[in-house]
């Protein structure tokens, strides 16, 4: 079986230098090139075609974020992990959104960076345990909201309030926008709510995001 190819993506020298001792130990894995930037992180992911991206989040000119969202939109074969410092749940679920295969702390073992790539390059998904806590939690916690609250009750002029909502504008800017009265969204709002479950402005946006009717 060929070795897994890797290419490690992180602003900082010292640190990819400590990954590739770390992750070419290992028998079954190659580190086929290096990248300190997101520019060079979409050239080389282009020009080399690795197996698996080692991915920081915090590079000089694009976020880590982003350069998983076009590495995947043009080379979805990639298995993509996250290896960051950031271990708060905004980054965590973006990443996911964006098609990571995987989320490691940088504070992490060893052993779960080396587990995550393997489990990556088989197709699985690798989630460190602390996060994968956050990721169940929240999964039950919309799942069940979900369940018996499903997109399909609220009318056309409602999930167009409901979209607007989720994107920041306020009852006035939304009433702008869509020639009605700031009473009305106010209106529509409150029917939202009540028909989905929701409690706060946060929720919409949650639920807007997991029903893919805005981007993350």
């Amino acid at each position: 079986m060929s070795a897994i190819r890797l290419l490690l993506v992180d602003d900082h020298e010292v640190v990819r230098t400590g990954l590739r001792m770390l992750l070419e130990s290992c028998e079954d894995m190659v580190i086929i090139g290096e990248a300190g930037s997101g520019d060079e992180a979409l050239r080389l992911t282009k020009q080399f075609k690795p197996d698996v991206v080692v991915m920081d989040l915090t590079l000089p000119d694009i976020s880590g974020i982003e350069v998983t969202r076009r590495i995947l939109q043009d080379q979805p074969q990639v298995y993509i992990i996250a290896l960051t410092i950031h271990e708060d749940e905004q980054y965590f679920f973006e990443m996911l959104r964006a098609g990571a295969s995987g989320y490691v702390p940088k504070r992490a073992a060893p052993e779960h960076l080396i587990n995550a790539v393997r489990a990556a390059h088989t197709g699985e998904v690798y989630i460190y345990p602390s996060l994968a806590k956050v990721l169940v939690k929240d999964f039950l916690k919309y799942t069940s909201d979900e369940v018996d609250n499903d997109i399909q009750e609220l009318t056309l002029r409602e999930r167009e309030v409901l979209e607007l909502l989720a994107d920041g504008l306020s009852n006035e800017e939304i009433a702008a926008r869509l020639y009605i009265s700031p009473h009305t969204v106010a209106r529509h709002r409150e029917n939202i709510m009540r028909k989905l479950n929701l409690h706060r402005r946060t929720d919409l946006v949650r639920y807007a995001i997991r029903k893919g009717m805005i981007e993350a």
